[in-house]
């Protein structure tokens, strides 16, 4: 990273603009502020000229590396035919959405959205309206999004009252946080115990297959899907983050386990602002603008829903994914950097492991990977997010406390980059 000082001019503009100087709640407020200037492949570069090796890459969105010639290439050609319509069908989203249908394996049909925030509220819209039942269960610790059903039991100082969770944000009505039942993840004892005398009253499970950093244990989420079947309940995956990640068919290809509805985004759109439900025809049909007017209509609609330019990015990123041993390769790369940090955390006597899940991977204080919410309020926090800070400070970039992503574009000398950054971040 160029060690000449930074400029402040971008970041004391923000902060005259913006809440906090930032996009978003996920901001870094501490430790090196910057705006970025480009991106190419594994990096980023503020607009000092200091080059970062990126690993936030879009939130997990951009599963290629940056700036990937073929979707770049796919959007310029896409904006010289039409950048935007409303109401009226593109043959590139028709296309996306067959391709989506014959990958992931719960989708009889999808419906198109902007956000995976749209997403999850969609999916619980669905599951209300289809078993006129006003309850749902959420894992404790998972994040589905920014509305307010998401904002229950997402991250708290302390274990919840199971079944009661507290509210993420500010604003969220009691009337909600009433109808959210929170258990905790990879518990079926628990989920039985907690939710089979009200399972009449519940509509559905929302669950991410991997949750944060979070394996399911053997069994759990197959338990999931017999639980659901038991008493007629929805099963619904939040794969914003999984899907075309762990495998080509998303989570649920790769543990084998098949939800009635599940939430994409971020990879399907290639970047783009895309995301959808996927899963059973007779719910995801109730989105029909055809039942406009009916007791069975369910709404959903927005000014983006398949946007082409998201849809030509997603549909370069599809055909580069399907390409033989993609995933294999993606995981191999993920486990070299972990054993190269897992090296250096030891050399330096740290309790600290690299949790993973495929490309997925974050250094936490721990020592055994965590298994539910309640083992990660257990990690010295306080340690994971200095660590996180200190490798910013020395030129990685990643979100203090969050996930991260392994992308094709990063090689073994931009791991060893890494390892010799932690390397100076640790004491």
């Amino acid at each position: 990273m160029n060690t000449r000082d930074r400029s402040t001019t971008d970041p004391a503009r923000a902060e005259s603009l913006l809440p906090g100087g930032a996009l978003g709640a996920n901001a870094n407020m501490v430790g090196p502020r910057f705006a970025v200037a480009s991106a190419s492949g594994p990096y980023i570069t503020d607009t000092d000229g200091n080059r970062y090796v990126d690993y936030v890459m879009g939130a997990g969105a951009l599963i290629l590396g940056h700036q990937h010639p073929a979707v770049v290439d796919a959007v310029i050609r896409q904006a010289g035919r039409t950048m935007h319509q409303y109401g009226a069908l593109t043959d590139v989203a028709i296309e996306l959405a067959a391709q989506l249908v014959d990958a992931i394996p719960c989708a009889e049909r999808i419906v198109f959205a902007t956000t995976g925030s749209e997403a999850t509220a969609y999916s619980l819209r669905m599951a209300r309206a289809v078993t006129g039942r006003d309850l749902i269960v959420k894992f404790e610790g998972g994040f589905h999004g920014n509305h307010d059903y998401a904002g229950i039991a997402v991250a708290a100082p302390t274990a919840a009252d199971y079944p009661t969770g507290k509210p993420f944000t500010a604003g969220t009505p009691g009337a909600v946080r009433d109808t959210v039942m929170v258990v905790p993840y990879n518990d079926l004892e628990a989920l039985d115990r907690l939710v089979t005398p009200v399972a009449d009253r519940v509509a559905g499970i929302i669950a991410e297959p991997v949750q944060r950093i979070i394996r399911p244990l053997p069994g759990f989420l197959e338990g999931l899907r017999s639980f659901c079947d038991r008493h007629g309940l929805l099963l619904i995956f939040d794969e914003v983050v999984t899907g075309f990640r762990l495998s080509y068919g998303g989570a649920q290809g790769y543990f084998g386990v098949t939800p009635d509805l599940a939430a994409f985004g971020k990879i399907i759109g290639g970047g783009g602002t895309l995301s959808c439900v996927a899963g059973r025809a007779d719910v995801v049909d109730r989105t029909n603008p055809r039942l406009k007017g009916t007791p069975r209509f369910v709404y959903t609609s927005g000014t983006f829903h398949g946007n082409p330019l998201a849809a030509a990015a997603g549909l370069a990123t599809l055909e580069i994914l399907r390409r033989p041993g993609f995933y294999e390769d993606l995981a191999d790369r993920t486990r070299r950097l972990s054993r190269r940090l897992t090296r250096v955390l030891a050399d330096h006597g740290r309790q600290a492991l690299v949790a993973t899940a495929g490309s997925l991977w974050q250094l936490l204080h721990i020592d055994r990977p965590p298994e539910c919410y309640a083992d990660l309020l257990a990690s010295d926090q306080a340690a994971n997010l200095r660590l996180d800070r200190a490798l910013l400070a020395n030129g990685i970039n990643v979100i203090p406390g969050l996930r991260r992503f392994v992308s094709p574009a990063h090689s073994d000398d931009h791991f060893e980059t890494t390892a010799l950054a932690l390397d100076r971040a640790l004491p």
